[in-house]
């Protein structure tokens, strides 16, 4: 069932995939960070915080974590709603 963009509904699949495509972002950047700590050819100058990276990419996770628990829901309401209509 389509709704009206305007009626304040908000799609739980859709948020949910937003999430996973920023803790995607966040994995990569993090573990980007990560792999330039390890770079011997001296173009790195920056110093990388191997601690922050590693909470980034435990955040990351479990960010990843929750929206795809928060699509599993979505799911099986879906599902009931149909059960229920049948």
């Amino acid at each position: 069932m389509q709704q009206p963009a305007d009626s304040g509904y908000m799609d739980p699949s859709a948020i949910a995939l937003q999430g996973l495509q920023q803790a995607e972002v966040q994995l990569e950047t993090a573990a980007a960070r990560i792999a330039s700590a390890g770079a011997s050819d001296g173009s790195n100058l920056d110093v990388v915080d191997l601690s922050t990276e590693m909470v980034a990419l435990m955040s990351a996770q479990a960010s990843f974590s929750a929206n795809v628990a928060t699509l599993k829901t979505a799911d099986q309401m879906q599902k009931s709603l149909v059960d229920l209509k049948a």
